[in-house]
C-alpha cells in the first residue's frame, strides 16, 4: 500500500472514534434518569437547569428563589426545619468545619453582655440637673420623674435581689396642656438612651373596633428599637391623652373605647409576654410575630383630665364648710395651683377604674404656666424658641435681639390663648415673618430689635445698618439684648 493510502486510513479511523464518542454521551443520557426538584417535584425539562445539593437532592431555581424571600421575611421555624431527614445536611457535624469559631465566641461574649449596667445609671440629682437644661419649672414633676426613673432601671439592671422583688414605677402625670408632660417624657428617654414609643390614647380600642389594638403600644416600641427585642424590653411607653379612656358615665352600651380598655391595658402595665407583629401595627397572616416581655418596660401616661378641677373643688369645699370656721365656697375658684391637690379618690370620680390607677404607683402633677415660666422658656432652654430665631437670622449675619418687655409681651399674649407654652411659638411664628421675608433683600442691615410696640401691633422693631452698629462675631445672650434694648 501507499503512504497515501496509509493516511487516508487513519483519518478514517479517527473521525469514527470520534463519532463514537459524540454518540455515547447521548446514550448515557437516555440511560440517566430524569431530575426532579426535592421540594416542588417538577421535572429538570420544566424548571430548567437543578442545583445539585448533598445526599442526591436537587433543588430548580424557583424554589432557592422563594426559600430566600421567606428566609429574608422571618417565616422560617428553623428549629423544624433542623429536624427533617432531608436537611440532615445542615446539621453542626457538617457544617462546624465551615464555621469560623471566633465568630460564634464573639456571638457568645455578646449576649453574656448586660443590657444595663448598674454602675452607669446616672443618680436622681444629675437626671434632674439634665432635665433643667431643657424643661423650666416643674420642680417637683422633675424630682418625682428622676427618681421612679432610677429606681426602675436599677430593678431592670439587678433583677430580684434575694427574695425582695422590686415593683415597677409606672406613672400617671396630670397637667394643663401645654405644660410639657410629652416634652419632658422625651428629653428623658433622650437622656437615658433608651428607646420611646409615643402613643395617644385616643385611637385605641378594646379590640380594634375602630382604631388600634392595645397592643400596637408595644408593637411601636419595638419599631422604635429597631425590631430588637432586647432593646426594646427596656424603653419607655408614653401614653398621652389616657384621660379620654375614663369610663363614660351614664351609658348603656359597651364601653369599647373607655373602661374596656384600660382593662385591657392591665396586663401590658403589670407586666406580661405579648405577641407583637415585626415592622407592622396590625397582626395578620404575612406578617411574623415575636414575643415581647412588657415586665421592664416603663410605662408612662398623661392627661389634661379636664374638668377634673371641679371634682376637686367640690372635694375641697366639702371638707371646709363645716362649722363657723367654714371656708367660702369661691376660694378655690382662682387658684392656678388645683390640680397639686389631686388624689386616687379624685381621679376615679373622673372615670379611672381602681385596678388601672393601682398598676400607677406613681402620680404628680404639673403646674400651669404663668407668665414669669413663659418668660423663661422663651429664652433659657438649650433649644429655646428665641434662639432658634437667633441662629436662624446669624445665619445671614444679622443680630437678633428682644427687648425685656418684649418677652413679657409675648407671655401675656400666650397666656390670652390658655394653651400654655404651645401658644408661643404660633405668636413668635406671626410677628417673625415679616422680618424673615424681607432681611435677605438688603445686606446692608445689621441687627434687628424686637420691641413691645412691634409685639402689640402700634410700632414697628429697630434696625441698624451695618455701618451704624458693629456686628459681633457671635449672637449675644438675651441679658446683654435686654440692655441694649434699654439702652436704646
Amino acid at each position: 500500500m501507499s503512504e497515501k493510502d496509509n493516511q487516508f486510513d487513519i483519518e478514517t479511523e479517527e473521525k469514527e472514534s470520534s463519532l463514537k464518542q459524540q454518540e455515547e454521551p447521548k446514550e448515557e443520557q437516555k440511560k440517566t434518569p430524569e431530575k426532579f426538584c426535592s421540594l416542588c417535584r417538577r421535572p429538570e425539562k420544566v424548571t430548567g437547569k437543578m442545583i445539585e445539593l448533598p445526599n442526591g437532592m436537587s433543588i430548580c431555581k424557583d424554589c432557592i428563589q422563594r426559600s430566600f424571600d421567606a428566609m429574608s421575611s422571618g417565616q422560617i421555624d428553623y428549629s423544624r426545619l433542623m429536624n427533617l431527614p432531608e436537611m440532615q445536611f445542615f446539621q453542626q457535624k457538617n457544617t462546624g468545619e465551615t464555621l469560623p469559631k471566633k465568630e460564634e465566641k464573639k456571638e457568645k461574649e455578646k449576649r453574656e453582655e448586660p443590657v444595663l449596667d448598674i454602675k452607669n445609671i446616672p443618680p436622681p440629682h444629675k437626671i434632674k440637673a439634665q432635665l433643667d437644661e431643657y424643661v423650666i419649672g416643674q420642680e417637683h414633676a422633675k424630682k418625682v420623674m428622676s427618681v421612679a426613673v432610677y429606681n426602675h432601671y436599677k430593678r431592670v439592671a439587678t433583677g430580684t435581689m434575694d427574695e425582695i422583688a422590686i415593683e415597677k414605677s409606672n406613672m400617671l402625670m396630670v397637667g394643663p396642656t401645654g405644660s410639657g408632660k410629652t416634652y419632658m417624657v422625651r428629653t428623658l428617654a433622650k437622656l437615658l438612651d433608651v428607646p420611646l414609643a409615643i402613643t395617644d390614647a385616643t385611637s385605641l380600642t378594646e379590640a380594634g373596633y375602630i382604631g388600634d389594638d392595645i397592643e400596637s403600644v408595644v408593637s411601636k416600641l419595638l419599631a422604635a428599637a429597631d425590631n430588637d427585642v432586647e432593646k426594646a424590653e427596656r424603653g419607655i411607653i408614653f401614653i398621652d391623652e389616657i384621660d379620654k379612656i375614663a369610663k363614660k358615665q351614664n351609658t348603656n352600651q359597651r364601653d369599647v373605647s373607655g373602661e374596656s380598655v384600660q382593662q385591657g391595658m392591665l396586663k401590658l402595665l403589670e407586666g406580661s409576654e405579648v405577641e407583637v407583629p415585626v415592622g407592622a401595627n396590625s397582626k395578620n397572616a404575612m406578617v411574623p410575630l415575636t414575643t415581647v416581655n412588657t415586665k421592664n418596660i416603663l410605662f408612662i401616661c398623661g392627661g389634661a383630665f379636664p374638668d377634673l378641677e371641679k371634682i376637686i373643688r367640690e372635694r375641697l369645699t366639702k371638707q371646709s364648710s363645716i362649722g363657723f370656721g367654714a371656708d367660702l365656697k369661691d376660694k378655690y375658684d382662682k387658684d392656678r395651683s388645683l390640680l397639686e391637690k389631686v388624689t386616687v379618690e379624685d381621679l376615679r370620680s373622673f372615670g379611672m377604674i381602681p385596678e388601672f390607677l393601682g398598676r400607677m404607683p406613681i402620680i404628680f402633677s404639673l403646674r400651669a404656666m404663668d407668665e414669669e415660666m413663659l418668660v423663661q422658656i422663651l429664652q433659657e432652654p438649650k433649644n429655646a424658641i428665641i434662639k432658634q430665631y437667633q441662629k436662624l437670622l446669624a445665619l445671614d449675619e444679622v443680630n437678633l435681639k428682644f427687648e425685656p418687655e418684649a418677652l413679657l409681651a409675648i407671655a401675656e399674649k400666650a397666656m390670652k390663648k390658655d394653651t400654655g407654652a404651645r401658644a408661643l411659638r404660633a405668636i413668635i411664628e406671626e410677628f417673625m415673618l415679616d422680618i424673615m421675608y424681607e432681611i435677605p433683600k438688603d445686606d446692608s442691615i445689621g441687627e434687628v430689635t424686637i420691641t413691645r410696640a412691634y409685639i402689640e401691633g402700634t410700632g414697628g422693631p429697630v434696625i441698624s445698618l451695618r455701618g451704624q452698629t458693629a456686628l459681633p462675631e457671635k449672637t449675644e445672650t438675651l441679658e446683654d439684648a435686654g440692655k441694649g434694648g434699654e439702652n436704646r
